[in-house]
């Protein structure tokens, strides 16, 4: 059995975070690509029972920046069209995800988000199953300007925010998410006193907010988490778990 979950870093301010625990919690082990350190992309996910890619700070076709995107895309393609493994993109990799199935990403595009946020979850969130079971509304940690702006029209939205309709898409066994899972309260705790100022937000608030809501964000990501990396463990030849929704596979 493939016992290996490869992870895409786009940036080194925003690596996998807790997932790396909850990873080896399952008897699994994170491989990191840094592929914002010239660490080549590979150009399929042979050999791992799931793919993850990180946040960044740089929009989803900022190839001249960041080269390694193109290649990042191609993988994601590859991954996401031959259904080869279950997929998370998480802040920039969600946009990665709309952006290379047709939709529409945009910097700086209507109001930030910093620090908890309120996610209201949608009806195809309910037979979703990452999402199945959760209360209607669920917090997350949030660090965003950009915000993609159009969906594919494969995708299936499952949630969304007050500030951000597209928070959580699904295309096929990928699912994108605009916020931060991985992110705990402490590292809200390093995050710059200036910057939140320049977004919009007060400092204080957004740290004493993220330790008030600490174990719940924990409970409720490492458990939707978790049922990704339930995903990733079925073994070849199960199926995918059924669900509904546009743009989903039912078991027969």
């Amino acid at each position: 059995m493939t016992t290996t979950v490869l992870i895409i870093e786009n940036d080194p301010g925003s690596g996998p975070g807790r997932l790396l625990d909850w990873i080896t919690a399952r008897g699994l082990t994170p491989v990191v690509v840094r592929a914002h350190a010239g660490e080549p992309v590979p150009a399929d996910p042979d050999g791992h029972a799931a793919l993850i890619l990180l946040g960044g700070g740089m929009l989803p076709d900022a190839d001249t920046d960041s080269p390694w995107l193109p290649a990042e895309r191609e993988l994601l393609r590859t991954t996401v069209e031959g259904d080869q493994v279950p997929v998370l993109g998480i802040c920039l990799g969600a946009q990665l995800l709309a952006h290379t199935f047709g939709g529409e990403v945009l910097g700086k595009h209507g109001l930030p988000e910093k620090g908890v946020t309120e996610l209201t979850l949608l009806p195809d969130a309910q037979a979703d199953p990452l999402l199945a079971g959760l209360p209607s509304t669920v917090p997350a940690i949030e660090s965003h300007q950009d915000q993609i702006t159009r969906l594919p029209d494969e995708a299936v939205l499952l949630m969304s925010s007050e500030r951000c309709p597209h928070q959580m898409l699904r295309i096929g066994r990928g699912w994108g998410v605009q916020f931060h899972p991985e992110v705990a309260a402490e590292r809200v705790r390093t995050w710059k006193p200036d910057t939140l100022r320049a977004w919009g937000f007060d400092p204080d608030d957004v740290v004493a907010e993220a330790d008030r809501r600490a174990d719940e964000l924990e409970q409720t990501w490492s458990a939707v988490f978790g049922r990704f990396l339930d995903i990733a463990l079925l073994p070849p030849g199960r199926g995918r778990p059924g669900w509904t929704g546009t743009g989903a596979t039912v078991d027969a």
